[in-house]
C-alpha cells in the first residue's frame, strides 16, 4: 500500500507541474492551493520535485547557450563592421532630407492650397445637388401653407400626400425634412378639426334655413298643382309629363315610359320665372368638402356615420312640435316648412353626394317622421275647435303631401289621416252648425212668415223650396207663409255645411262616388245629430208653450218635404245618380219625424201642467149642506183655456189629406189627453187620503163641475170624434157620481160583475173610500146642528142602508184582493 501512494503522488505532482508550465502566472494560485490541501508533508515532496525539474531546466538552457554561442559572437563583430557605414549613410539622409524639404515647402503650400480649394469646390456641387432635392419639398411646404391660410383643404391634403409619398424621401436625412414630416399628421388633425367644424355650422345653418327651403318648395308644388291638372288633359294624347322639383337648377320630368329627361329649355312662362333651389338657398360646399377630406385620410366611415347621426338628431328637433302649433295656420305652416326643408336637403345629398346618405336611410328617417307626424297631427287636430283651421290644415297637409310625393316619399299614410281630419272637421262644423241652430231658433218669432209683396214672397221660395198650390192661387198681398222664418233659414245653412264639406273633398283624389258619399253623410251627421238635438233641446226648453210647439210641427214637416231637395241638390254637385247601389240616403225624414213627435209628446205634457196648475186653484168647502147651482170658477177658466187651445191646432198644416189626418189626430190626441187627465186628476181629488169628509152638498157641487167637463167633451171642441167618445174620458167620474146621486146601492150591488151593469166602471175600493167619507161627513154635519138624535130617528134606515153596503163593499174588495 505504500508503495502504491507513493506512485500516486509522484504521478500528482507530475501532473501539478505541467498544469504549472503550461497555464498563465494569473491561474497558479488554485494549483498551489490543491497541494497545500492534499496529504500532510504532501507540499516537501512536491518542493523536491520542483528543484529536480528546475535543475533539469537549468542543464537543457546551459547546453542550449553553449550550442549557440559561437554564432552571437560573430553576429557581433559584423554589426560591428556595418557600425561606420551606417553612420555616413545616416548623415547623407539627413542632408539629402533637409535640402528636400526646403525645396517643397512652396510647393506643399501651394498644394494644400489646391487641396483646400477642391475640398470648397466639391462641397459646393454637393450643396447645390442638395439645394436642388430641398428646394422642390421647400416649395410644396410653402404652398402648403398658403392652400391652408386660403382653406384650399382638400388641395392641401393632396399636397401632403405628394410631400410624404415623393419629395420628403429623397431628403430625409435632413433635420427640417423630419420637421415638416412630424408636423404632417397635426396639420391633417387641424384639417378634419377645421372640416367638421365647418360641417357643424352647415348643419346648424341648415336647421334655420330649413324652414325657408321647405317653404319655397311647397310653394312650387302648390303652382305646379295648376300645371298637373293641365297635364292631365294632354294625358290623353300621349304626352303626359310629371314635374318633378329638381335641385340642381333644372327641372326633371316622368315621361310616360317612366324615363327622366332634362328640361333645360323650358317654356316661355317658365323662363320669365326664376325657379330657387335649394342650392340658391344653401351652401353645401361645406358638406362636399368635408366628405371629400375625410375620403381622402381614409377616414369616410366616420364621417358617414357622424352626419347621419346629426341628421337624425335634427329630424327629432324639427319633429317636435310648438306647444300652441294647433292654435294658428302659421303654426302649421312653419312645422311643414321645416319637415319639408328637411327632406329636400338629404334628397340632394342623396343625389349629389356617392354613398352619403343612401335610400335606405332617408327612407328610415321618412318613415320614422310619417309616424311621427301623424301623431303630432292627430293630437294637435284634435285640439282645433274652428272648421276654417281644419280646412286650412287640410290644404297644407295636401300641399305637404303632394311637395314630398315629388321627391319620391311615400305619402299614403298621410292621405289615410286626412280622412281622420275629415272626421275632425265634421265635427267642428257640427259644433259650429248647432251654434248656429240654437241662434236661429232663439231669435224665431214662431210665427207664421208674413210676405207683403212678391218680391218678398220671390226670396223666401229662393231660398226654401216650398209649394203651396192654394197660397200661389191666392194674387192679393199680403199673404202668410206657413212656416216661420227659421225654416228657410235653417234650410240654407244645411246647403252651407254641404258647400263646406264639399270644400274639405277637394285636392283628395278621390272619385265622384266617394265624394257623394262623404257629402251625404256629413249632411246626414247634421240632421240626425246636430239638428235633432237642437230641436229636441228646443222642444223642451220651459219658456216654448203650446203656440210655440204647434209652429215647431209645422216647420218640421215643411223641412221634412224639403229632404228631397236637398238630396237633388247633392246630386247636382256630384253627378252622382241617387239610384246608385251605394248611395246613402239622407236620413232627415225619420229626423223630423222623431222632432215632430217629440214636439207632440211635449204639447201633451203641456197641456196636463196646465190642467194641474188649474186644479190647484180648486178650493172646495167639502163640508157644504148644498152646492151654488153653479160650476166652479176654475173649472170654468180651465175649459176656456182647454177651448182656446184647441183652436191653435188649426194652423197645424192640412194641404193634403196626410198633413190633414195628421193634424187630426195631434188635435184628438191632445184633446184626448187633456180630458183624460182631468178626469183623473177630479178623481184623485175626490179620494185624497188628506180628505177625510165629504158632504152631499159638495159631492152635487163636484157633480156641476163634471157636468160641465162633460158639455165641453160634447161640444166637440175638436173634429173627427166619433160619437161620444171623448165624453167616455169622464165615464168613470159619470157613473161614481150617479151612483152617490141616486143612492142606487141596491142596483149596483146586485148588478156587480155584469157586463150589462149600469155601475160597470165603479171600482170597489172607490165607491167604499168614497161612502166613508161622505158617512163621516153626515156624522160631523149631525153633531155640529146638535139633531144627532133627529138624525137617528129620520135616518136611521139609511144609517143602516150604509153600514149593510159598507160591509158589503168591503167584502167585495177583500174578495178581490184575495
Amino acid at each position: 500500500m505504500a508503495e502504491n501512494e507513493t506512485l500516486e503522488c509522484i504521478t500528482e505532482h507530475e501532473r501539478i507541474l505541467q498544469e504549472i508550465e503550461s497555464t498563465d502566472t494569473a491561474c497558479v494560485g488554485p494549483t498551489l492551493r490543491s497541494i497545500y490541501d492534499d496529504q500532510p508533508n504532501a507540499h516537501k515532496r512536491f518542493m523536491e520535485k520542483l528543484d529536480a525539474r528546475i535543475r533539469n531546466h537549468d542543464r537543457e538552457i546551459e547546453k542550449m547557450c553553449n550550442f549557440h554561442h559561437q554564432g552571437f559572437v560573430d553576429a557581433i563583430t559584423e554589426l560591428l563592421k556595418v557600425r561606420a557605414d551606417a553612420e555616413k549613410l545616416m548623415g547623407q539622409v539627413t542632408d539629402t532630407n533637409r535640402r528636400l524639404q526646403e525645396a517643397g515647402r512652396e510647393v506643399t503650400a501651394q498644394t494644400e492650397e489646391v487641396i483646400r480649394c477642391r475640398v470648397q469646390q466639391r462641397n459646393m456641387a454637393t450643396t447645390v445637388e442638395k439645394l436642388h432635392l430641398c428646394i422642390p419639398v421647400l416649395e410644396m411646404y410653402s404652398k402648403l401653407k398658403e392652400q391652408l391660410e386660403s382653406k384650399r383643404y382638400y388641395a392641401a391634403l393632396k399636397t401632403m400626400e405628394q410631400l410624404e409619398k415623393v419629395f420628403i424621401p429623397r431628403v430625409s436625412q435632413y433635420r427640417f425634412c423630419q420637421i415638416m414630416a412630424e408636423n404632417l399628421p397635426r396639420l391633417r388633425e387641424e384639417i378634419k378639426e377645421i372640416s367638421m367644424s365647418d360641417l357643424k355650422d352647415f348643419l346648424e345653418s341648415i336647421r334655420k334655413h330649413s324652414d325657408k327651403v321647405g317653404h319655397t318648395a311647397m310653394r312650387q308644388a302648390q303652382q305646379h298643382r295648376t300645371f298637373n291638372s293641365a297635364v292631365a288633359k294632354q294625358a290623353s294624347m300621349g304626352h303626359y309629363t310629371k314635374p318633378v322639383y329638381s335641385l340642381n337648377g333644372r327641372t326633371h320630368s316622368h315621361t310616360h315610359n317612366g324615363l327622366l329627361m332634362d328640361d333645360e329649355t323650358g317654356d316661355e312662362e317658365e323662363a320669365d320665372e326664376e325657379i330657387l333651389t335649394a342650392q340658391d338657398l344653401v351652401d353645401f360646399s361645406p358638406v362636399y368638402r368635408c366628405l371629400h377630406i375625410y375620403t381622402v385620410l381614409g377616414d369616410r366611415e366616420t364621417f358617414e356615420n357622424y352626419y347621419r347621426k346629426q341628421r337624425k338628431k335634427q329630424a327629432r328637433l324639427v319633429l317636435q312640435p310648438q306647444a300652441n302649433m294647433h292654435e294658428t295656420v302659421e303654426g302649421y305652416r312653419r312645422y311643414f316648412n321645416q319637415i319639408v326643408g328637411f327632406f329636400v336637403v338629404e334628397d340632394h345629398i342623396l343625389h349629389a353626394t356617392q354613398g352619403l346618405v343612401t335610400r335606405a336611410f332617408t327612407d328610415e328617417v321618412w318613415n320614422m317622421a310619417l309616424s311621427k307626424i301623424i301623431a303630432v297631427l292627430r293630437t294637435h287636430s284634435s285640439y282645433c275647435d274652428d272648421p276654417d283651421l281644419v280646412l286650412e290644415l287640410k290644404n297644407l297637409i295636401v300641399i305637404f303631401a303632394d311637395t314630398l310625393q315629388g321627391y319620391g316619399f311615400p305619402v299614403n299614410r298621410l292621405f289615410d289621416l286626412l280622412f281622420e281630419v275629415r272626421d275632425q272637421y265634421n265635427e267642428t262644423l257640427l259644433k259650429k252648425w248647432a251654434l248656429v241652430f240654437r241662434e236661429i231658433f232663439e231669435l224665431d218669432n214662431y210665427s207664421p212668415i208674413p210676405v207683403e209683396t212678391e218680391e218678398e214672397y220671390m226670396l223666401v221660395v229662393s231660398r226654401f223650396p216650398f209649394h203651396d198650390a192654394e197660397i200661389e192661387k191666392q194674387q192679393d198681398f199680403p199673404k202668410k207663409l206657413p212656416m216661420s222664418q227659421s225654416v228657410p233659414q235653417i234650410y240654407t245653412q244645411v246647403k252651407e255645411l254641404i258647400y263646406a264639406s264639399l270644400k274639405f273633398s277637394e285636392s283628395l283624389h278621390r272619385s265622384s262616388t266617394e265624394i257623394d258619399d262623404m257629402l251625404r253623410k256629413s249632411t246626414n251627421l247634421l240632421l240626425t245629430r246636430t239638428l235633432s238635438s237642437c230641436l229636441q233641446n228646443l222642444i223642451k226648453k220651459p219658456h216654448i208653450g203650446l203656440t210655440e210647439l204647434v209652429q215647431i210641427i209645422i216647420n218640421t214637416t215643411h223641412l221634412e218635404q224639403a229632404c228631397k231637395y236637398l238630396e237633388e241638390f247633392i246630386t247636382n254637385i256630384t253627378n252622382v245618380s241617387p239610384e246608385t247601389v251605394h248611395t246613402t240616403r239622407l236620413y232627415g225624414l225619420s229626423t223630423f219625424k222623431d222632432a215632430r213627435h217629440a214636439a207632440e209628446g211635449e204639447i201633451y205634457t203641456k197641456l196636463n201642467q196646465k190642467i194641474d196648475e188649474f186644479i190647484q186653484l180648486a178650493d172646495y168647502e167639502w163640508g157644504m149642506a148644498e152646492s151654488d147651482g153653479r160650476a166652479s170658477g176654475y173649472l170654468m177658466d180651465l175649459i176656456n183655456f182647454l177651448r182656446s187651445t184647441f183652436q191653435v191646432f188649426t194652423h197645424l198644416p192640412n194641404n193634403n189629406n196626410d198633413h190633414a189626418s195628421m193634424s187630426g189626430k195631434v188635435a184628438q190626441t191632445a184633446c184626448m189627453s187633456a180630458c183624460k187627465h182631468l178626469s183623473t186628476s177630479l178623481m184623485q181629488m175626490l179620494l185624497d187620503t188628506e180628505l177625510k169628509q165629504i158632504s152631499m152638498g159638495a159631492i152635487q157641487q163636484f157633480n156641476l163641475d163634471v157636468i160641465q167637463c162633460e158639455l165641453f167633451a160634447s161640444s166637440e171642441p175638436v173634429p173627427g170624434f166619433q160619437g161620444d167618445t171623448l165624453q167616455l174620458a169622464f165615464i168613470d167620474l159619470r157613473q161614481l157620481l150617479d151612483l152617490f146621486m141616486v143612492w142606487d146601492w141596491s142596483t149596483y150591488l146586485a148588478d156587480y160583475g155584469q157586463p150589462t151593469s149600469k155601475y160597470l166602471r165603479v171600482n170597489p175600493a172607490t165607491a167604499l173610500a168614497l161612502l166613508e167619507k161622505v158617512y163621516r161627513g153626515m156624522k160631523d154635519t149631525s153633531k155640529k146642528n146638535n139633531i144627532f138624535s133627529q138624525f137617528r130617528k129620520n135616518d136611521r134606515d139609511k144609517q143602516k142602508l150604509i153600514e149593510t153596503v159598507v160591509k158589503q163593499l168591503r167584502s167585495l174588495v177583500n174578495g178581490m184582493s184575495s
